[in-house]
């Protein structure tokens, strides 16, 4: 494990055999990109903090931090991050306050939307 990565958190929200994702937006790292929301982890901050505080900004939801599934660290070429996805359960509906795209997608659809490298081995285990 790098010590200079980036600690990023996503939660992975299944809801009637679907999966809760948002994609990146122009003018960020990895745009367009599909993802399991979430984001940076502040100095000081919990993971469970962290997922909590970047539902409310980005979806407008309160959410249930639940187990952690995976970590997985990715070397990009600007950047390392060490991503921590947790199960996560919604508080209510998702409202895209950033203006992204937003969808409920199946187990299959995951294979198909273009996803961060760093997301790899979590598709992988959630479509085994």
């Amino acid at each position: 494990m790098s010590p200079d990565a980036i600690v990023v958190l996503a939660g992975v929200v299944e809801r009637d055999g679907r999966f809760f994702v948002s994609r990146r937006l122009k003018g960020t790292h990895l745009a367009d990109l599909w993802e399991f929301p979430g984001g940076k982890c502040e100095p000081g901050e919990s993971h469970e903090g962290c997922l909590a505080r970047e539902f409310r900004e980005e979806l407008d939801v309160d959410i249930e931090v639940g187990a952690e599934i995976l970590t997985t660290e990715h070397v990009y070429p600007e950047k390392t991050v060490r991503l921590h996805f947790r199960r996560c359960d919604l508080r209510g509906e998702p409202r895209p306050m950033l203006g992204q795209d937003m969808r409920w997608i199946t187990r299959d659809e995951l294979q198909t939307l273009p996803f961060p490298e760093a997301d790899r081995d979590l598709i992988r285990m959630l479509t085994s």
